[in-house]
């Protein structure tokens, strides 16, 4: 009776949920029938159940016989491990520095400068990343000549694309990605801190054995959703940015599947990437969630 009671005044909660269930099964569990497309070679005119013939793996021999394909998965691996890297490493530097800052008008100035680049879309930050990189008369290559450096193509040599890619990215998320860690911070018992205090712990003395090993969970929580977009490099970013003369550098995965189904309308073997891809991704965060079951003791539920 005591669970029926709860039930009946929980139903609320479960309503709420309604909405949001609802959205997952359209978007992102009926769109899995797709899958059977990478097990085809699919014919648009006679519907995704019709007649298209079986190939069985022919397309995913396909994908792995294409020359690129392996410098493609490089460049993915390297992006994406370099902005988790560094990003994480700057929005918990941000976060601990933003957490020691005692004037507030300062600090939510500082706040309000490094979250802003966070909601403007990359088609926006593209334009204006072209404009101040540009060799000619970009801003960024006016003060290298000023100096009396050589003007850089950053979004057209390959030497430099790539680097330009981690860098823009982590100055566009790592203001927004410190505010999980701030939060997690202000959640710490004040206690602690008075305690390593009498015990004559400094500032840097509480950092280290307080605060940080407080929001350790936090740190673990995000790489383990990070380790699911291992894949995921960044497509909106690579798109509006890249050339084919980066394409060495900067084409990844993501921008390699746009090309073979929309481009070349090749949508089987851009499924079979895709399939594959998802596969990896599972594969990944369900490690990441077993390391940190055994050893750092966090669980999912």
């Amino acid at each position: 009776m005591k669970k029926i009671k709860q039930k009946k005044r929980e139903w609320t909660l479960h309503l709420m949920m309604l909405p949001s269930i609802v959205a997952l099964l359209i978007f992102s569990y009926i769109p899995m029938a797709g899958i059977i497309i990478a097990f085809q070679k699919f014919n648009p005119g006679y519907g995704l159940f019709g007649a298209s013939p079986w190939v069985g793996l022919d397309n995913f021999r396909y994908i792995f016989s294409l020359p690129s394909i392996w410098q493609v998965v490089g460049n993915t691996l390297i992006l994406s491990m370099a902005k988790i890297f560094f990003g994480t490493l700057l929005a918990i530097a941000t976060a601990l520095l933003l957490n020691e800052c005692r004037c507030k008008f300062f600090k939510k100035s500082v706040q309000t400068v490094i979250y802003f680049p966070y909601f403007i879309s990359w088609i926006i930050l593209a334009g204006i990343l072209t404009d101040m990189l540009s060799p000619t008369k970009g801003i960024v290559n006016q003060l290298i000549m000023v100096f009396g450096g050589d003007p850089i193509y950053f979004l057209g040599d390959n030497k430099y694309f790539r680097g330009t890619l981690i860098v823009s990215d982590i100055w566009k998320n790592f203001g927004y990605n410190s505010v999980v860690y701030l939060a997690a911070i202000t959640g710490i018992d004040m206690s602690l801190y008075e305690a390593a205090a009498i015990d004559g712990a400094g500032r840097w003395k509480q950092t280290l054995h307080v605060t940080l090993p407080g929001i350790s969970v936090i740190i673990i929580l995000m790489i383990i959703l990070n380790m699911g977009n291992l894949l995921n490099a960044g497509f909106d970013q690579v798109f509006n940015l890249y050339s084919p003369g980066v394409y060495e550098t900067g084409d990844i995965i993501d921008t390699m599947v746009f090309r073979l189904g929309i481009q070349q309308g090749q949508m089987s073997p851009s499924t079979a990437v895709g399939l594959l891809k998802s596969g990896v991704s599972l594969f990944l965060i369900s490690l990441s969630y077993y390391i940190a079951d055994k050893k750092f003791d966090y669980k999912i539920f």
